[in-house]
């Protein structure tokens, strides 16, 4: 009889795909699902699912993560929340390459990473790859090269467009990432050091992805009232390149634009018919990143997440710091902000939508993040899909998984199905739900019983293991 490494008992088995749910046991040897029905045949590891519920383990579509698996490699925000792999790299912004090395202090966005520099020690992305696989951490990583970090490496100066020498090394610099496993590139247009890239520079510095198989990953120019226009630019940027594109943390911010996700899905889902595009979303109506007057402009409300001259201030509102401390946004910087300044029935479209996958956009060094770090994919189970019923169980769970899976060609994750890899996580359907807040952000989220990976469990009791059996996934 054959034995196992690990067997999941009377499991109510969800399987990424949307298919209904159904009940077996799991058998898992050598890292991989080798059999799902009744199992019979005894396991070193056996784990009683009954009541429970064994999913794919759920995939973040949209990390920053580049940073945390080699600082923090328990990986405790996010395999506390089910997930089992990142797409990190994620803005225009990753760790690497770095053959300049990076001044100090950083520059926003890439403080978001590192904000004293140590850690951009990487020459090329080869070497970081090559750091993340001798030294893995709890999950595994698909990883996308930043065309800012290409920029900053690159260019003297950032307000102004490439010349052609610049956009030759930044296109060096791309294809030389894709080669050492990259599976994509990602911009951050929307930021200061890439904004004044035009449409042209960034087609020509990603085309090598049409050669490598790659994905073209965007936080776009605009989310906000010239919304329609950067849809525009990144449908037309993976067209002329021959290449999918994902649009990032798909958003319609400020007042003016609430509303308007019915236009801006409308238009993608037509260019759908045309073009491979795919999107992600955050269960959230506030975001996070740099903070910047503009951006408070424009917000109903903005909590500060860090502030490197005044770290006491942490978790406060900008208008209690005006108020209480008597400070301005200009002696708060460098600093991070939570600005809320979307409308919630956007989100729930956006999160409804067929083709949207499930991303945190977690920033996990600052020092009061934002909840979507911890509590991202327990709030869309729990209050969205149990609470609200915005979607059957089976739909939410294909959102973090199957579907996201398939958009970046990471072939055996995302389904339960015998022969994939053993990236499982257990969860109680009734119970499940973030404990992250605004107010008390650092949270492990409630309903979450065992998380694996590769198989081996990595999160168990309410706590890491320590085991540490993660990969760096390439695209196929």
């Amino acid at each position: 009889m054959e034995r196992y490494d690990l067997v999941i008992r009377n499991a109510t088995v969800i399987d990424g795909t949307r298919a209904p749910r159904y009940q077996a046991d799991i058998g898992v040897a050598r890292g991989r699902i080798v059999a799902i029905g009744r199992l019979e045949a005894a396991a070193d590891v056996e784990i009683d699912a009954s009541d429970k519920v064994a999913a794919p383990g759920f995939i973040d579509s949209h990390t920053h993560d580049d940073r945390l698996m080699l600082s923090s490699p328990d990986m405790a925000p996010k395999v506390s929340q089910g997930v089992t792999t990142v797409i990190a790299g994620n803005c225009g912004c990753s760790l690497a390459p770095a053959p300049n090395g990076m001044t100090r202090p950083v520059m926003p966005p890439l403080d978001l990473l590192d904000e004293e520099g140590a850690w951009f020690q990487f020459k090329t992305f080869g070497e970081y790859v090559e750091q993340l696989e001798g030294q893995p951490a709890a999950t595994n990583c698909a990883l996308l090269v930043g065309h800012t970090m290409l920029r900053v490496q690159t260019m003297d100066h950032l307000d102004r467009a490439a010349n052609k020498a610049e956009v030759a090394r930044m296109r060096e610099l791309a294809d030389e990432a894709l080669a050492a496993g990259a599976v994509g590139v990602s911009t951050g247009l929307y930021y200061e050091p890439a904004s004044a890239a035009p449409t042209d520079e960034v087609i020509e510095v990603c085309r090598p992805l049409a050669r490598r198989n790659g994905l073209y990953v965007t936080h776009m120019r605009d989310e906000a009232d010239n919304i329609l226009t950067s849809l525009e630019e990144t449908f037309r940027i993976g067209r002329e390149i021959g290449v999918p594109v994902v649009i990032s943390h798909h958003k319609v911010a400020g007042s003016p634009n609430h509303g308007r996700s019915t236009e801006t899905l409308k238009l993608i889902e037509a260019r759908m018919k045309s073009q491979p595009i795919a999107l992600d979303c955050y269960p959230y109506c506030a975001s996070s990143t740099i903070l910047s007057a503009s951006r408070a402009a424009v917000a109903s409300k903005t909590l500060i997440t860090w502030s490197k001259p005044h770290p006491e201030v942490a978790g406060m509102s900008l208008d209690d710091i005006r108020g209480e401390m008597r400070l301005s946004i200009e002696q708060l910087l460098p600093a991070g902000a939570i600005y809320f300044s979307m409308d919630e029935a956007d989100v729930q479209r956006i999160l409804a939508f067929e083709h949207t996958m499930i991303g945190s956009d977690g920033l996990p060094h600052d020092a009061a993040p934002h909840p979507r770090l911890w509590g991202t994919f327990p709030r869309v189970l729990g209050h969205y899909a149990r609470g609200l019923g915005l979607f059957p169980l089976e739909t939410a769970v294909h959102k973090m998984t199957g579907l996201t899976a398939r958009t970046f060609g990471l072939r055996d994750r995302g389904v339960l199905k015998s022969g994939m890899a053993a990236d499982i996580t257990i969860f109680d359907a009734g119970g499940i739900d973030e404990a992250a807040t605004f107010a008390k952000p650092i949270q492990p989220a409630k309903g979450i019983d065992t998380v694996i990976v590769n198989g081996a469990v990595v999160w168990r009791d309410g706590k890491p293991t320590g085991a540490r059996p993660g990969m760096v996934l390439r695209r196929s």
